[in-house]
């Protein structure tokens, strides 16, 4: 067990490490950035110290290994061979580099470790691994991504693994898995048409992911079926939920809704409308379930068990809560009223 000093240790480590890849002039550097995050994650996803996090640590490392050593050999093949590489085809150049670093941040069809991984850690590891340790994947993401048919294809399968792969799971982690998967999806594409525009829908996402952990975690649920067997007092904890769950799925009027929204828009001009409709039936379907777990959720009426009554030490994190459902759930107004004024 770590005590709240190491912890702390290992998360400025780890966000030192980000910040090495972020502000790196040379692949190298980013590359060191990247292993210093990886080391630093690696004794945080250990804290319950249990067997469930042990595999998860250890699948975790061992993925992340292979990803950042084909990285530095494709790494110091491209620096030795430079000229070759600018010969042979750009966007090839751009698939080797990138491919490494989507299966760092799970997108398909690198994304089998990432279930499995996130079973097995606690809540807030899962947020880490969801977002903090997804900005460093992206940054260099976005300084290689070309637009071609093979990054198109695994747009498209990302999208369509994140909406199949949900459906009919009962476990909450492994739905915010494939949902992490479908909004890895639509950032590549925010990718492709600007430089900015994914760094505004991955702020949103981790916002949303942030609201749905508040709310979990202290109540330590892990299952839908747990939620059917909130009590009558605590209907607001259930309210607040599935509030950001659908935020999350990106329903109008929830904040969620907004970032789908401007890449849609901005899809209009150059991509085709299969594309577009595609990615917007899928996004039906994730509504879909999201919405029949809610109802089922809300029409089911049952005693309270001993597992869910929250205690009183949780008011900081039940204002936390309150605060980012509200976020959640008002966001896509205010940032209505802002467009508008500005």
């Amino acid at each position: 067990m770590l005590n709240n000093s190491t912890k702390i240790l290992f998360f400025l480590t780890l966000i030192s490490g980000m910040l090495i890849t972020i502000s790196s002039n040379s692949w190298i550097s980013a590359w060191m950035g990247l292993e210093i995050n990886l080391l630093s994650f690696i004794p945080l996803m250990t804290i319950n110290n249990n067997i469930f996090t042990t595999e998860a640590a250890l699948k975790y490392f061992l993925i992340q290994v292979l990803a950042s050593s084909s990285l530095l050999f494709i790494i110091l093949s491209k620096s030795i061979i430079e000229s070759m590489f600018s010969l042979i085809d750009s966007y090839l150049t751009s698939i080797i580099i990138v491919t490494p670093l989507l299966m760092k941040s799970g997108a398909a069809p690198l994304h089998w470790w990432f279930p499995s991984v996130m079973e097995g850690l606690s809540w807030w590891n899962c947020f880490i691994l969801m977002t903090v340790q997804k900005v460093a994947p992206l940054i260099l993401i976005s300084y290689s991504i070309k637009f071609n048919y093979l990054m198109i294809m695994i747009i498209m399968m990302s999208i369509l693994v994140g909406t199949i792969g949900g459906y009919n799971q009962v476990s909450l982690r492994k739905i915010l898995t494939y949902s992490s998967i479908n909004h890895m999806a639509w950032m590549l594409i925010a990718m492709l048409m600007g430089e900015n525009m994914w760094i505004l829908y991955f702020l949103i996402y981790s916002l949303l992911v942030l609201s749905v952990i508040t709310i979990v975690a202290p109540l330590q649920i892990s299952f839908v079926n747990q939620t059917f067997f909130i009590n009558n007092e605590t209907k607001i904890i259930k309210l607040m939920m599935y509030s950001s769950l659908l935020s999350l799925g990106g329903l109008p009027p929830f904040l969620g809704f907004l970032p789908k929204w401007i890449v849609i828009q901005h899809m209009t001009v150059n991509w085709s409308m299969a594309m577009i409709s595609f990615m917007v039936v899928m996004s039906l379907v994730t509504l879909y379930y999201y919405l029949r777990i809610s109802y089922s959720s809300f029409i089911i009426l049952s005693l309270e068990p001993n597992w869910i009554a929250m205690n009183n030490e949780s008011n900081i994190n039940s204002f936390i809560a309150i605060m980012m459902t509200t976020i959640s759930a008002m966001g896509l107004l205010i940032a209505s009223i802002f467009i508008n004024m500005f």
